[in-house]
């Protein structure tokens, strides 16, 4: 039987993990991205599919290329950010199951357009909120958000349409100091039925 984790990795992970919209500007590393990517990986898709791709947005020219996908209320948390991450999924991604699971396993999504978008965003989704808790457990905060015009990020990112946007985590090490309150969560009798 596996032991649970410490009570200070649950409060690193969830319990006082927030979303964070301002920054110390402490830069984020090449290796510590890497490393995020790699623990995030490592978790479960189906058929380990792994769909998920991911542009780090860091640079002065590609932040203002990002920038006029954004909705006015995240401009200025985004471009602030050390790193932004765009979450997307690669919509040939069964091109390299052969490799990531057996030769005939390209077959189950090969030609089949509607298995193949259900699976990509549905496995893709999945990876970026493995990837949300990666990062918390190496030590960054995050800010995830979909307040942006996903046909811009494409169209800016993504032209030859083979990979497609999801969503967009901002990544670095958060000002605590302008932190929302925390909003409530549903009670486990709300959101959970035990058959």
């Amino acid at each position: 039987m596996r032991t649970p984790v410490s009570d200070a990795a649950l409060d690193q992970l969830f319990r006082a993990a927030r979303t964070h919209r301002s920054w110390t500007g402490e830069p984020v590393s090449d290796v510590l991205l890497a490393a995020v990517y790699d623990l995030a990986k490592m978790a479960p898709t189906s058929g380990n599919c792994s769909p998920m791709r991911v542009v780090f947005v860091r640079s002065p020219e590609a932040k203002a290329r990002l920038a006029p996908a954004l909705d006015p209320g995240n401009v200025e948390q985004t471009m602030s950010a050390p790193v932004t991450a765009i979450i997307a999924h690669d919509m040939e991604f069964y091109e390299l199951m052969p490799r990531l699971n057996t030769p005939k396993s390209r077959g189950w999504f090969a030609g089949k357009p509607a298995i193949i978008e259900e699976n990509a965003f549905r496995n893709g989704s999945l990876q970026g909120a493995y990837l949300i808790l990666a990062a918390r457990a190496l030590g960054l905060d995050c800010g995830p958000m979909s307040g942006f015009s996903r046909a811009k990020v494409d169209a800016e990112f993504f032209p030859d349409g083979r990979w497609r946007s999801n969503f967009l985590c901002n990544l670095g090490y958060g000002d605590g100091r302008r932190l929302r309150p925390r909003a409530p969560r549903l009670d486990f009798e709300e959101a959970c039925r035990i058959l």
